[in-house]
């Protein structure tokens, strides 16, 4: 096993991501919020940012309807959303509570359309632009953009837009905190009035040039008087000359107030017209402030699948073909000559169970079903994890009660479509005792066999506080019940044709309040049948050896008495390590790694990322393989960290620490002895 390497193998930052992504090819960002909302009957005096929490319902509507119509970018509902602003409002106290919902529900539209588009954090001014900006010290503007920003980052948004700046000053503050926080892209995006000229007389050309060292990713024009005024100043701005892709979100023309609503004058066909002169100034993404709706953003999405297509570039995917699927049937051993065939029934070990058996380095990731009906970006992050040298993904099961898909349906849509086998997270919350035997009936039936056996989150925590838990059995009678249909019966004995072939699969929580408890149930659920232990994420090798002793001591000298799968959570941020520590059970972060990222600063999540693959070179010897749990999907950054495991640690050998399997016609029986 290596003890190092070159920290630079793994370092393709989000910024290298979104800068790569551009160069393939533009991407069109979303429309006006504030417009459809007024529109749908918000009044015009109304705290907008403050809809996320009391109007989620309509704030997500809209985000859906701007990815429908083809944006790739959905910027969230926040432009407003800082502590000075909202003290206007009576709501400075819930900023990073707004910004953090606006993240999520942005986040969950994207989910729901099923498009691979980026969410933006959207930050604008700190004073309300009709009237002047407040006047603030650097200090108070430094600490109210970062609670902003912080909010943001826990709601884990993919890149932060800092946009509608007049005040160049105000910019360049805003964007020195992202820095300081956060690796993630920054877009500038400027205002410029009729004279092309920021509030402080500063031109086009001269804010391009300081922006250009200012550590942004890309810089643009957003709202102003219209696409031609905007034109003009991205023209003058050049951001190809210092290396940097432009941004055009123009409004659309100016407004008149008719009947108490504004109506603004440039029409969709007009931004359609105007996408391929912004693409000739340097634009990577189009979109549209003030004024424009879904209309506008289709109307440029087409423009800008135009440019592609004339240019010889790949457009959208297309469809894929639709295929049927198709039952699996279950590989049954061949009955030598003179042999009866009930002596040998016994399904073959899933791919899972044979490299645990072989000894070699195992890797699954954690995969969240889609909200929505539609698999297509989930099956896409398995592929790219399938790439990347996983062995199995684990799909969840609406975890903290939150409504997702099935996760036998996501596990039979990867297999189906991908060589790639499915780790199926099964909760008896939701199911009676015949529905859980249901479920697994088909589920083997179709193929999936390895099931790892959960309780499940209260549905109290989740999408529908009133709803109730079902409960009939606990993980430990789940884990029975998988042993009993391996033995080929139900739970009431009847026989169900055979025997099953399920890989069974246990949590444990090494870091739990009442430690003695868990351990105690990890005691059941293997003397149940359980043959693979998965434990929630560790952070450090003292928490690891703590683990392990503990199972020296509760099953004698060889420890675990199945596999282990080390749980690994690469952090993002510190508020992203703060949040997990304080406010998500089942994780414990020991306060030197949460120094560690408060230390980090903008190069956090590769600090993150380190501090994983580092804890894994100190314990692989110790551990049958890990379970990597992403972060707000960030599938990308997991794909690299398996990329590296690959190359450092060990090849299919006995793994130390292990005692060898029971063989198969066996494999459903209670363990040894736990001592």
């Amino acid at each position: 096993m290596s003890e190092g390497g070159d920290p630079g193998q793994i370092r393709t930052s989000e910024r290298d991501r979104f800068r790569a992504r551009l160069a393939g090819r533009p991407l069109v960002a979303d429309g006006a919020t504030g417009t459809l909302l007024f529109s749908r009957g918000i009044p015009q005096r109304a705290c907008l940012d403050e809809l996320v929490l009391s109007r989620p319902d309509l704030v997500g509507t809209i985000h859906r309807e701007y990815l429908d119509a083809g944006a790739d970018i959905v910027e969230t509902a926040t432009f407003g959303a800082n502590r000075i602003r909202l003290a206007g409002w009576g709501f400075g106290d819930l900023t990073a509570r707004l910004n953090r919902r606006a993240a999520q529900l942005a986040r969950e539209a994207r989910d729901v359309a099923g498009r691979d588009a980026l969410v933006a954090g959207s930050i604008g001014p700190l004073g309300r632009p009709a009237h002047g900006d407040l006047g603030v010290g650097d200090a108070a503007a430094r600490a109210a953009f970062r609670e902003q920003l912080d909010g943001l980052l826990e709601g884990g948004v993919d890149l932060l837009i800092l946009e509608t700046f007049h005040d160049f000053d105000q910019l360049l503050l805003a964007i020195g905190e992202v820095r300081a926080a956060t690796g993630l892209p920054v877009i500038a995006s400027m205002t410029f009035g009729e004279e092309l000229v920021l509030a402080d007389g500063r031109t086009p050309e001269v804010a391009a040039a300081v922006l250009a060292g200012a550590g942004v990713d890309a810089l643009g024009v957003n709202c102003g008087v219209g696409p031609s005024a905007s034109l003009d100043a991205l023209g003058r701005m050049d951001p190809g000359r210092h290396g940097l892709p432009g941004s055009f979100m123009p409004n659309a023309g100016l407004p008149q107030r008719i009947e108490g609503q504004f109506v603004y004058a440039a029409d969709p066909a007009w931004f359609g017209e105007v996408v391929p002169l912004a693409l000739a100034a340097g634009a990577r993404i189009v979109g549209g402030c003030c004024g424009t709706t879904p209309a506008h953003v289709a109307a440029m999405r087409a423009a800008v699948d135009r440019s592609i297509s004339a240019e010889g570039a790949s457009g959208e995917p297309t469809e894929r073909t639709t295929r049927r699927p198709a039952l699996v049937e279950t590989p049954r051993a061949t009955p030598p000559t003179g042999i009866e065939p009930a002596a040998v029934d016994v399904p073959a070990p899933t791919a899972l169970l044979g490299k645990l058996r072989a000894g070699a380095y195992v890797i699954s990731v954690e995969i969240d079903p889609p909200r929505s009906i539609r698999i297509e970006r989930t099956v896409d992050a398995a592929r790219l994890l399938a790439a990347a040298g996983t062995d199995c993904v684990n799909i969840s099961d609406s975890a903290m009660a939150r409504v997702r898909m099935g996760a036998l349906a996501v596990a039979f849509g990867i297999q189906h479509d991908l060589d790639l086998e499915c780790v199926v997270h099964l909760t008896t919350r939701d199911r009676n005792l015949m529905a859980l035997e249901s479920e697994l009936l088909g589920a083997h039936a179709l193929g999936v066999r390895n099931i790892l056996a959960l309780t499940g989150d209260p549905p109290r925590v989740g999408d529908y506080p009133t709803g109730t838990g079902v409960w009939d059995v606990d993980s430990i009678g789940l884990v029975r019940i998988l042993a009993r249909l391996n033995r080929g019966e139900d739970e009431a004995g009847a026989p169900i044709g055979g025997r099953a072939g399920f890989t069974i699969a246990c949590a444990l929580d090494p870091t739990a309040e009442n430690p003695a408890r868990e351990w105690d149930r990890l005691a059941q659920k293997l003397e149940a049948g359980a043959q693979l232990v998965m434990t929630q994420p560790l952070f450090d090798a003292a928490q690891v050896e703590a683990m392990l002793a503990e199972a020296r001591r509760r099953f004698g000298p060889g420890g675990f008495p199945v596999p282990l799968l080390l749980g690994i959570l690469p952090l993002q941020s510190s508020r992203h390590a703060e949040f997990l520590h304080h406010e998500v059970p089942g994780i414990t972060i020991p306060e030197m790694t949460r120094a560690a990222m408060r230390a980090a600063g903008e190069a956090a999540a590769e600090v993150g990322l380190e501090t994983a693959l580092a804890l894994l070179r100190d314990v692989g010897s110790a551990v049958a393989g890990t379970y990597v749990m992403p972060s707000f999907g960030r599938y990308e950054q997991v794909a690299e960290l398996v990329r590296r495991l690959r190359t450092e640690m060990r090849p299919a050998a006995a793994t130390p620490g292990f005692r060898a399997q029971r063989p198969a016609e066996d494999h459903a029986a209670p363990p040894a002895a736990l001592g």
